[in-house]
């Protein structure tokens, strides 16, 4: 408990910034998790999201935890923290074996993960979010490649992706905010390829935004990583390494996938 206790006691007196870098810097954190904070600068992108406390903070597709191990103590007494994964009840064993892992991740720290609410997020079949204008935040991080999927015949369709930009429109508050981090392909790389290697273009998710109501507030580079070529797959690189022993100095060398970060509003409803 010293954890939870420890961030509302500096509430009055620490910046946000403050309360950040001690969910960060907390022992709820796995050493492999940690290693990764050079790329992934947890801290400054979550500030760029305009995350404060009391926030209602809804990430989707949260894997295996990486945030959730940052965000829970950061909203644990002052806001809610609703992550949107799988669920156990899955037809899939895909999904199933995903949503057994992340919950015992929840039940081994009850101190921290106890106050986190569920919601069953099943892509492409079952996307919803929770009521119209109850949040404040949605968030994901390196996911939005997976809401691009192909059918038996090779043909693919931006439908679930859609339906998720949707979603999160409806759910959140006027003013709220989606954030995004996304592995970026090349500009000109057609979405049919650059989804296989884990990536999408920048401007296709901007306008997909666009199209479901967001504007675009603003993007960082804090994630970015100009050693990637963005010609291969993600998983090559850090931290998956999925080529083993092949070129497995050249990869480590590059780092972490070049990822775009973006932050997009849904606009206030003008007065009348």
């Amino acid at each position: 408990m010293a954890l939870v206790l420890a961030l509302p006691a500096l509430a009055g007196q620490a910046s946000v910034q403050d309360q950040l870098q001690s969910a960060v810097s907390g022992p709820q954190r796995s050493a492999a998790h940690k290693q990764r904070d050079a790329y992934r600068h947890p801290v400054k992108t979550l500030e760029f999201f305009g995350l404060r406390p009391g926030m209602r903070v809804i990430e989707v597709i949260p894997g295996g935890g990486w945030y959730t191990e940052i965000l829970a103590p950061f909203l644990h007494d002052r806001g809610q923290l609703i992550e949107a994964s799988a669920p156990r009840t899955s037809a899939k064993s895909f999904y199933r074996k995903m949503a057994a892992r992340y919950q015992q991740k929840l039940a081994s720290n009850p101190a921290i993960y106890g106050r986190i609410e569920l919601e069953p997020f099943e892509p492409p079949a079952y996307m919803a979010l929770g009521a119209p204008g109850s949040a404040d935040r949605v968030l994901t991080f390196r996911n939005m490649h997976d809401l691009v999927f192909a059918n038996v015949h090779g043909e693919i369709t931006d439908a679930p992706l859609q339906r998720f930009l949707r979603n999160a429109y409806q759910v959140l508050k006027p003013g709220g905010v989606l954030g995004i981090v996304a592995h970026r392909a090349n500009p000109r790389m057609p979405v049919g390829k650059s989804y296989k290697l884990g990536r999408l273009p920048q401007a296709y998710v901007i306008e997909a935004a666009r199209q479901a109501g967001f504007a675009l507030a603003a993007s960082s580079e804090v994630n970015a990583n100009p050693k990637d070529s963005r010609k291969m797959p993600v998983w090559y690189l850090p931290p998956t390494l999925k080529r083993g022993a092949t070129k497995r100095d050249k990869y480590k060398a590059i780092g972490e996938a070049d990822n775009m970060t973006l932050k997009f509003v849904k606009p206030k409803k003008s007065a009348g």
